[in-house]
């Protein structure tokens, strides 16, 4: 059986696999992005996909501790829009009558 990764959630300060969590990445050259792949190199932390926990980090100034640097606005909108469409495309549950 193999390991799944688990990494914490800086809005909520909870444990999930990391293909269940959202990348916020620090590149070397000090841009702070969303990175949907994973793979880009940098300092990078994890937020659940709920708003609540991207509210509760940008609120207690997580991500920018984090991150060592600060979090533009538009990163923020990237990152809403992110939940957003992983809260879209999660898994639908369907009901049988």
């Amino acid at each position: 059986m193999k390991k799944i990764p688990q990494r914490v959630c800086v809005g909520c300060q909870s444990s999930a696999p990391k293909r269940e969590l959202l990348r916020i990445v620090r590149t070397p050259e000090g841009a702070i992005e969303v990175d949907p792949t994973g793979k880009k190199s940098g300092r990078g932390v994890y937020l659940c996909p709920r708003e609540e926990c991207v509210e509760r980090a940008v609120k207690a100034k997580r991500l920018e501790k984090a991150l060592q640097g600060s979090v533009g606005p538009q990163v923020l909108e990237a990152l809403r829009g992110q939940v957003v469409a992983k809260a879209l495309s999660g898994p639908r549950v369907v009901r049988i009558p």
